[in-house]
């Protein structure tokens, strides 16, 4: 997070504009003496550069100019303040050809266009030094104009040296912020991932449930048609309207048939989207548990909840169904969340033992008191309640138990190893989470 914070604070180019007229005028007085005479290096250069290296779509003459401006005056305003006798015309003599420098370095930057070489650094890396050469050319032909500096073979080899060295050291930290720019799209693409399995995951869990609401239309619509049936051949009796009750029942039939052809067109879509091929369905176990704990931290995070995540794996395992896997573990790893009060911790552990995948997920919380322990597992049963009083679906755990069942498994609910807490244990068989349903 840390890393995102400076790349978006960098990305702004008015920021990194505010930073150049800033702290280049001040790092320019950071100077240093390498060859033991007249000639100065400065900290001013690097810092611009790297600057420059920066800028996304703002012009680099502006820039420039006015770090120039900048420069200028921060220097005439320190020679106010440090000389007894100040000039404003012999400062402004002295000045004004460091001003010139970051000028014609801009300059140079935009005509060279080295912003579309930001993949090729050696090529920065050259040009940065031509550039510095000239522009220190620059500053020393308008200086020897200004106050007489003379130009040297020795100055000529100095500068040639002193730009080697900033511009490369510029160009090694440049590489450094891509570096860490690109660990960064990675954790971005690596979440967007994360939130795309956990959206199928609960795609896969609605498909799941609308098949079994097509397989109780199917039964209420068979049901509905036989008492039509046989309301149409039982007679009359008297004082019974027997045809009313049969158009009613036709009626009933018929509204149930369209509510299935509704659930067969969303059931197809959903079951479209799930078994497209271009998304990961098989998972290494080693990737599927951290999954599931790092969006439960991000999940008691935003309750408030301080919540220490732990897994164990155990036995060789092959890849297992993305979406049957989330569906199932992380309807009790939630569970266990919203059950801690304040903090916790929550274990995972899967083993594989023979043909069968045992899955523990473990809290300390407070535990299911003994009276709910038979109630849990059934449809609509809850203990959660919102702020509001709201009480929650009570399918979770429901769910966890029929597809569990279906896949030829258990789920049970044994007493947490801790003083407090509840642990529940899913085995299922391996087939049934590596071959596809």
């Amino acid at each position: 997070m840390k890393y995102l914070r400076i790349n978006q604070f960098f990305k702004n180019d008015v920021y990194i504009l505010l930073f150049a007229i800033v702290a280049v005028p001040l790092a320019g007085e950071l100077k240093f003496y390498p060859f033991h005479d007249t000639f100065r290096v400065s900290l001013g250069t690097p810092i611009f550069f790297f600057s420059l290296l920066l800028l996304r779509n703002f012009s680099s003459v502006i820039t420039g100019v006015c770090t120039a401006v900048s420069t200028f005056f921060f220097r005439v305003g320190l020679d106010w303040l440090t000389q007894d006798h100040f000039d404003f015309v012999v400062s402004s003599q002295m000045r004004y050809p460091a001003a010139l420098y970051y000028v014609m370095y801009a300059l140079l930057f935009y005509i060279l266009k080295m912003s579309q070489f930001h993949q090729r650094p050696w090529i920065i890396g050259v040009l940065g030094i031509t550039i510095e050469i000239i522009a220190s050319l620059t500053e020393l032909v308008f200086g020897h104009m200004a106050v007489g500096n003379f130009l040297t073979p020795s100055k000529l080899l100095q500068i040639f040296v002193i730009a080697i060295f900033r511009s490369f050291f510029v160009l090694s930290f440049f590489s450094m912020m891509k570096l860490y720019e690109g660990q960064l799209r990675e954790w971005q693409i690596r979440q967007k991932n994360q939130q795309l399995l956990m959206l199928l995951s609960n795609l896969f869990e609605e498909a799941v449930h609308l098949k079994k609401v097509l397989q109780n239309a199917e039964s209420i619509m068979k049901t509905s048609y036989d008492l039509y049936r046989d309301l149409n051949q039982a007679g009359h009796y008297p004082g019974l309207p027997l045809e009313e009750f049969s158009k009613r029942a036709l009626r009933i039939a018929g509204e149930v048939h369209e509510i299935k052809k509704d659930n067969q067109r969303i059931f197809a879509g959903l079951s479209k989207v799930i078994v497209d091929e271009k998304f990961v369905d098989y998972m290494n176990i080693y990737e599927l548990v951290p999954l599931i704990i790092r969006t439960n931290e991000t999940y008691g995070s935003s309750l408030g909840k301080k919540i220490e995540f732990r897994y164990r794996i155990e036995g060789e395992h092959q890849d297992y169904h993305v979406y049957l896997v989330l569906s199932l573990i992380n309807n009790i790893v939630v569970n266990a969340v919203e059950a801690i009060k304040d903090k916790g911790t929550i274990t995972i552990c899967v083993t594989k033992e023979g043909q069968f995948v045992s899955f523990q997920v473990e809290d300390d919380g407070p535990g299911v008191p003994e009276k709910q322990r038979s109630l849990i597992f059934k449809p609509g049963f809850t203990s959660k309640y919102d702020e509001s009083g709201i009480a929650s679906t009570g399918i979770g755990l429901s769910y966890v138990k029929e597809l569990t069942e279906e896949l030829g498994g258990v789920v049970t609910l044994q007493d947490s190893s801790k003083h407090s807490g509840a642990s529940f244990i899913i085995k299922i068989p391996a087939y049934s989470l590596v071959e596809r349903g």
